[in-house]
């Protein structure tokens, strides 16, 4: 099976999951009392903003170097949602299986963020 061409950011299957959490996150974040605390939620979006704006980023600059560096700071993102996803949790704004489903997308951009900057750093030995 022949293997598709990455061109652009848009084609990277990380970068497409971060835009579907962005996307999870502002959806539970337009109604009920998350939504009206305005510093926690829109701390929230931003963190998940900042993992594909970064792996976007990090893609259009010219060396490895640069991109490993974007990559590096769109995994402390996902990390910061999760943290900020079990703020929510823990002070009743979010119930269990929405925490959960967030959680778990976050999770999974943090461990394909991981393989791709392992990756990377293997091509730079």
């Amino acid at each position: 099976m022949e293997k598709k061409r990455i061109e652009s950011f848009e084609d990277l299957r990380v970068w497409q999951k971060g835009i579907d959490l962005v996307k999870e996150i502002y959806l539970r974040t337009k109604e009920g009392e998350l939504s009206r605390d305005f510093g926690l939620r829109d701390q929230l979006r931003r963190a998940s903003v900042s993992i594909p704006t970064n792996i976007a980023e990090g893609f259009e600059r010219y060396s490895r170097k640069e991109y490993l560096n974007f990559l590096n700071i769109a995994k402390g993102s996902a990390g910061e949602v999760r943290s900020l996803l079990r703020v929510a949790l823990e002070v009743g704004y979010l119930d269990q299986p929405t925490y959960t489903q967030l959680y778990n997308q976050a999770i999974e951009l943090s461990r394909m963020l991981s393989n791709q900057i392992q990756s990377i750093n293997q091509s730079l030995k």
